[in-house]
């Protein structure tokens, strides 16, 4: 089954500024877009919730920069922005950024691939940084993303999930915020394929010898992820069993997002120029927080976009656009 490929998310960036050192600082917080690869969501992976929170603020760094980051380039993370993300204390954040710089460099992920040459699929370990260090008066971590990572999270014309920062800041379970992302993969449907036992906890980061029996996997694992995610995110979830005779063979999950209250207006929207179609088609098409919720099933940047030329040619769809076209620039 084709992977869904796009998840909604509006989001704003940290204010980032290179230095001729090639640092990026974390400045101050506006929304936060947290965009990855798919492959890097379905990889297999053991960070605890710190380390996860560290990689993903840096994940929002780097999509910032995606021209101007490369395996060379250091990405800073302060205290004081863990702090407001996660709404935690300022012992808490030097301590958690502490610890997760001294474990950090050990952490590796494992994804899956194809090889050029024969089309096979291939698992592809990587650790997460090359290298990073703590400024432990400061309160800042440094790091440099490994060179297989930097792809996963800048290079992303294909099969990417976008989700809302702040939508995994108050998950404390380390497994809710992979459950999350998982699910959120497949926010336009609104229900995932059944994932096989043994892929799940690939997927969970659980080793073989973690939560062996399955009512240990629930009430540790499963159950508290999906009561933080339902409790704590925009989505209420829910999972189905499946069974192989009398053995749990998997699971699948349904989901909805929680209802927000939506703006009405009366404006009577004008017809676009083919000028404008064109221009607006491209600039939506690239505009992540509307493609990463507008995007179907396997589309690509370029996908969307041809789509959007037709689209956009209907003053009716131009006026439920309306906020987002008026966001980049036009007048409506």
């Amino acid at each position: 089954m084709t992977q869904l490929i796009h998840a909604r998310m509006t989001a704003s960036i940290t204010e980032l500024k290179k230095s001729p050192m090639d640092t990026v600082l974390a400045g101050k917080v506006k929304n936060e877009l947290v965009v990855k690869d798919n492959a890097l969501i379905n990889a297999s992976y053991n960070l605890d919730t710190t380390e996860q929170r560290l990689i993903l603020l840096a994940i929002v760094q780097a999509r910032e920069l995606s021209k101007n980051v490369d395996a060379n380039s250091t990405l800073e993370v302060h205290a004081h922005h863990y702090m407001k993300q996660f709404n935690v204390d300022k012992h808490a954040a030097y301590e958690g950024l502490k610890n997760a710089a001294s474990n950090l460099f050990e952490r590796k992920f494992s994804y899956k691939g194809i090889h050029e040459g024969t089309q096979q699929e291939k698992i592809v370990k990587s650790r997460w940084v090359s290298k990073i260090a703590y400024v432990d008066s400061a309160g800042i971590v440094e790091l440099t993303f490994a060179p297989d990572v930097i792809p996963l999270i800048t290079q992303l014309e294909k099969s990417f999930t976008a989700y809302e920062l702040k939508q995994i800041s108050s998950l404390t379970s380390k497994y809710a915020i992979r459950l999350y992302e998982l699910l959120i993969q497949w926010r336009t449907v609104g229900k995932t394929p059944m994932f096989e036992l043994d892929d799940f906890r690939f997927k969970l980061g659980l080793a073989e010898d973690d939560y062996v029996k399955m009512a240990n996997f629930k009430a540790r694992v499963l159950d508290t992820a999906l009561n933080q995610i339902n409790e704590l995110t925009d989505i209420i979830a829910s999972y189905e069993q499946h069974k192989n005779g009398r053995v749990i063979s998997g699971f699948s999950f349904t989901f909805t997002t929680k209802q927000q209250p939506k703006e009405v207006t009366h404006t009577k929207t004008k017809k676009l120029t083919d000028k404008q179609i064109q221009f607006f088609a491209n600039k939506l098409a690239h505009h992540d927080p509307f493609a990463s919720q507008k995007a179907a099933v396997g589309e690509s940047y370029a996908d969307l976009e041809k789509r959007l030329l037709i689209e956009l040619q209907d003053a009716q769809i131009v006026g439920k656009y309306a906020g987002v076209l008026k966001e980049i620039g036009l007048e409506v």
